[in-house]
């Protein structure tokens, strides 16, 4: 109990007060809020979208990339076009978190829904990786521009991600309301840190001063000549792959629909307001960046750093102190948001894990709220996958890109074909306009999924090909496991609860005669049994028959000692062997009743190794036989009889 206690104060030190089941209505974003907090993983996205395409281009076209980027980026803006409407239509349609998992349940069933559910957990996941990866880079290459050339920090680069991670999941663990306060406010540093680089940007081309980056500088992407494949057949399937990883640009798009949830009511038209605001903004954020790539020709590194936009941030704004000034707020504002965006994921996947675990395809221990009304085991699960994740690829954003676009563009795949079901069963007002919408949104996106899992298949996405399926036959397999045992249960006759025996024995292991032993035999006879024995595994002869002269002589209890030879030493044999000969005529049920002992301090626990847990373990799968483990605080009872007081048997 005082170990209890101690974790309690220490959670309630570092989580602050316990909310409430009351208040959890009261624990919901608004609208500002829910911007910063939902949309900083989309909005975040503009800052490696862009390069994500240069990156493709440059090695095969060279200069010429810095042109194609545009139209690229054309494109990858049609599409977003494309999600929002769809989008527009989840979040109006079905005002409950789980957003393209729900839609795929309510059109195509739950089995095929779990495609949406693995894609958008395993999406989830990733960008938790993805925004912290991407979040140091941009503070590695502040360090690079400002320090000409100082890579002090990179070798902290995966440290430093970890420890990110971590303090994002203690933010959650505190609370919804705590976390929206904590990571709101980056996405709007980060909206005015751009718009100020637009238009520092804008007045040095006006005036003929906006610099070109240095496409030969050590460590840059070799700029690769277009008849190295461009003109053989390889330019539409260059363009494809970098219109795939350009596609990026929109992960994050889905956190609303997955988070509806959190907003306030009237949900879905909060909802709604939202979702297209954050489409706006990250449109301007990705077609700027793309446009100052074009006109500056930033270009990306091999190791990542410095990146597109910090070299754009310095050619806009200059080497000068006010240059240095303005860089340092872009930096630190991309590093911000980059690292809230990280924290989309943990308003997203539990909810959507709570949602997918009462449908009966996840753990019900994810249904849970904890300590600050959060779901603290979504939130736990969530970080520890996306450290091993961070882990096992080096914190590298290029390598993590791969795993990162196919869950979401799934996950858009199943919300654009569920909601084109949804409108051809139905007769409503602007019913073509709707089914081509989301039909073309589903149709591009798995366009993406599929040139993102042929193209980078060697690259990491092979990876995410075997979880898919995997993850799928994962929830559908817990799913059949809790059918069985609702169904097991409707099969049960009535009276099921009565007993089917005719003889009930109460079995109290004895391993000394102690108030642990008393407790649990004054407890046997509580039971009214039809007979009650103690019962000792005579391992040890001497201390058999002493125990047996010592119990002989007390009068503190009025049930005989049973000892049981067991000349192997093997005791948990010797104890199924006695249960199954006392329960093998079918009509006598037996109830092992084994005391343990607590003990307050480290000594007592290790001079008093109990055995119950494995006594219990060896009798469990027994027909007609039930174990019972009594706690018996013995530190507590000696306490009392040094203070000549009679220790408490309850």
């Amino acid at each position: 109990m005082t170990f209890d206690r101690l974790t309690y104060r220490v959670k309630r030190r570092l989580l602050g007060k316990p909310l409430t089941t009351e208040r959890a209505g009261e624990e919901k974003l608004g609208n500002r809020t829910a911007l910063g907090v939902l949309a900083s993983d989309c909005i975040s996205s503009s800052a490696y979208g862009s390069e994500q395409m240069l990156r493709v281009l440059v090695p095969v076209v060279g200069a010429a990339a810095f042109t194609l980027v545009l139209p690229v980026t054309g494109a990858i803006l049609l599409v977003l076009l494309l999600l929002t409407i769809s989008y527009s239509d989840v979040v109006t349609i079905y005002t409950r978190a789980g957003g393209s998992y729900v839609v795929a349940r309510e059109n195509f069933g739950p089995n095929v829904a779990q495609v949406a559910a693995v894609a958008l957990l395993v999406d989830y996941v990733v960008t938790v990786a993805v925004q912290v990866s991407a979040g140091t880079n941009a503070l590695v290459s502040l360090a690079h521009l400002v320090g000409n050339g100082w890579t002090g920090l990179d070798h902290l680069q995966l440290p430093f991600s970890v420890l990110v991670i971590v303090l994002l999941a203690y933010g959650n663990l505190r609370g919804v309301r705590e976390a929206g306060r904590m990571f709101a406010l980056p996405a709007y540093l980060f909206i005015a840190a751009m718009g100020l680089v637009f238009l520092a940007a804008a007045v040095r081309a006006l005036t003929g001063e906006l610099p070109h980056a240095d496409l030969t500088a050590p460590g840059a992407v070799p700029l690769g000549a277009p008849s190295d494949g461009w003109l053989y057949g390889a330019s539409l399937f260059i363009v494809l792959r970098s219109f795939a990883n350009g596609g990026s640009s929109l992960t994050g798009l889905e956190a609303i629909s997955n988070g509806i949830s959190a907003f306030r009511e009237p949900q879905g038209r909060n909802a709604r307001r939202t979702l297209i605001t954050m489409s706006c903004v990250l449109a301007v954020l990705v077609l700027g960046v793309s446009a100052l790539a074009h006109f500056t020709h930033a270009v990306p590194y091999t190791d990542g750093t410095p990146t597109v936009i910090a070299q754009e941030a310095r050619l806009a704004f200059g080497n000068g102190t006010v240059g240095t000034i303005g860089l340092v707020f872009v930096q630190l504002a991309t590093a911000l948001v980059l690292y809230t965006g990280a924290n989309t994921p943990f308003t997203g996947f539990p909810y959507l894990a709570s949602f997918v675990a009462q449908d009966r395809f996840l753990p019900r221990v994810l249904t849970r709220r904890g300590h600050r009304l959060a779901f603290s085991n979504g939130i736990i699960t969530l970080s520890s996958l996306s450290l091993a994740i961070l882990l096992v690829t080096g914190a590298s954003v290029d390598r993590l890109v791969a795993l990162y676009a196919i869950g979401v563009f799934t996950a858009f795949t199943m919300a654009g074909a569920g909601l084109t079901a949804y409108h051809l069963r139905r007769r409503e007002p602007r019913r073509r306009l709707k089914i081509t919408v989301n039909a073309l949104a589903a149709v591009v996106s798995a366009a993406v999924v599929l040139i993102f899992a042929v193209t980078k298949f060697t690259e990491g996405a092979w990876l995410v090909v075997i979880v898919f399926p995997l993850g799928v036959w994962v929830l559908i397999r817990i799913n059949r496991e809790y059918r069985r045992e609702a169904a097991a249960l409707e099969r049960l006759p009535a009276g099921a609860d009565r007993p089917r025996t005719r003889r009930h024995q109460v079995f109290v292991l004895v391993e000394t005669l102690d108030l642990a032993t008393l407790k649990a035999l004054r407890y046997a006879h509580e039971l009214r049994p039809d007979a009650v024995r103690a019962v000792h595994f005579a391992i040890d002869e001497a201390h058999a028959r002493r125990l047996s002269v010592l119990w002989a002589s007390t009068s503190a209890t009025s049930a005989e000692l049973e000892l049981v030879a067991c000349p192997d030493r093997r005791l948990r044999h010797a104890m199924r062997e006695l249960a199954m000969r006392t329960t093998q005529d079918g009509k006598t049920s037996l109830t092992v009743l084994v005391p343990r002992r607590l003990y307050a301090n480290a000594l007592g626990k290790l001079l008093h190794r109990g055995t119950g847990e494995k006594m219990a373990r060896t009798l469990e799968q027994l027909p007609h036989v039930a174990v019972t483990i009594l706690p018996f605080n013995a530190s507590h009872a000696i306490q009392a009889l040094e203070a000549h007081r009679l220790p408490d048997l309850e």
